[in-house]
Parts: C-alpha cells; structure tokens; sequence
C-alpha cells in the first residue's frame, strides 16, 4: 500500500510529547485563510510512499525519538484513512507512540470505519478546532464544523487523550463570546489532555507568492504573545464555567 506523502521532520518538537518524527501527508479538503502549507493541499501532489518505507526512516533516527514517536500531521492525514492505519499499525508493532494531527474535515458521523481502524492504533489527538461558530468555521475553513465537534466527541467517547489546538486570528477568531463558549464546549471533552492556542502569523505570505495564490488575509496583522494569553485565559474561564454547570 502506498500513501502520497508532502514531506518529513526527523526533529519535531511541537508535533505531540517528546521529539517526534513527523509525517505530512498530501492533500487537503479545507482551505483555511491563515493555512502555512497551501503546498499540502493538492490530493495529486507529493511522493508515494510505502509505510514500510517510512517506518524504515523512523528507524535511521529511533535513537533521537525514545521520549516522543511517529506524528502524522498535512495536509489532512485522515483523508488516506487505509494508509494511515497501515502506517500506524506498523508503529504500534513497533512500540512506537502514535499521534494524529488533524483538522477532521473528512470525519463522517454516519461512515467512519475506515478512520476507527486508524482510530485502533492510535495513542494521542491532536485536534484543530478552527472557530466553534458553524457559519464562522464554513467562513474561515469552506466547510462547517459539525463533524469535526461530533469527531470530537467520538474520541472522547473512544476514551483517546486528545490536545485541543486553536489558532486566534485578529478580529476572525480573538472575539470574547466565541471563545468563552469554545471553552464551555470543551469542558464536555472529558479526555482533554492539552490546549494550545496559537497566534496567528503571517510567515506564509511568501509561500503564497511562490505558488502564485493569493494570500487571503492580506494585512492581517500577527497577533501578539500577550494577546494570545489573553485568549487562551478566556477559553480557560469557559472550560471552568462549563464544568461548575455540569456540577
């Protein structure tokens, strides 16, 4: 079996515990405006690439990786569920810890058999939550975020720990009320391990140019450190005030 692969890290230090050995898949359903790797998104684009193969590289660095593990991350992973769980099953094999990054665009509530089988051999979530307004989110991404909350509570209710990831973007995603109510949503997420909130940046601007798109955001202007702890300090208020109602 072979999966299009964009690239890998032999280093990752951001992509889950410990320093991971990070895989990109190629391709992606969603076309969020702040995205950093608009080169992921073609489902034609890449290398092919055997997981034997891969597994085969993670090994030429296994030294490096003992406290971290294998991280599949795009584009959007989930949408080459058999190579993924192919690729994961191996890792498992191996005692090797596995963590999916994922925006769960392709997550479907009422077919999902292909993705519980990347589901079984996986030890951590990373989940990108874009905006917890559906019209916002379909604004932002091109796609609602309904099957991405109902993923959500899939894993949840599968018991995998899950990292929450929201990237606060200046007068798109910093608004108080919505992310208070993100918070109050994930403190229904009882296998919440982690949040990250994310400043949004701008660094992608020349990626843009290379490939001749151009950028959404325009002059949308970076968000600062301070700014971004305020927010997260807000999603932190909402997660505390949903669990004082659910007690």
């Amino acid at each position: 079996m072979k999966g299009r692969i964009h690239s890998t890290e032999s280093f990752g230090t951001v992509d889950g515990p410990g320093i991971r050995f990070v895989v990109f898949f190629q391709g992606c359903p969603m076309r969020c405006k702040y995205c950093h790797n608009p080169d992921t998104w073609d489902f034609s684009g890449g290398t092919e690439r055997t997981a034997e193969d891969l597994m085969r590289e993670y090994d030429s660095y296994k030294e490096f990786l003992k406290s971290g593990g294998i991280t599949a991350t795009g584009g959007e992973p989930l949408a080459q569920p058999e190579f993924l769980a192919e690729l994961f099953r191996l890792a498992k094999e191996k005692g090797v810890h596995t963590c999916l990054d994922t925006s769960a665009g392709v997550y479907n509530p009422d077919s999902h058999e292909k993705i519980d089988e990347v589901l079984k051999y996986t030890d951590l979530v990373m989940l990108d939550i874009k905006h917890i307004d559906n019209d916002c989110h379909r604004e932002l991404t091109g796609i609602g975020n309904r099957n991405i909350l109902a993923f959500a509570e899939h894993i949840r209710d599968l018991g995998i720990p899950v990292w929450i990831r929201h990237v606060v973007v200046p007068n798109i995603t910093d608004k108080y009320e919505e992310l208070f109510t993100l918070g109050e949503y994930l403190s229904t997420l009882t296998n919440l391990k982690a949040l990250d909130v994310l400043p949004y940046h701008d660094m992608a601007k020349p990626k843009y140019a290379e490939l001749g798109i151009e950028y959404p955001l325009g002059d949308t202007p970076p968000l600062t450190k301070e700014e971004a702890i305020k927010a997260r300090n807000t999603i932190i208020d909402g997660i505390k005030f949903g669990l004082h109602k659910q007690n």
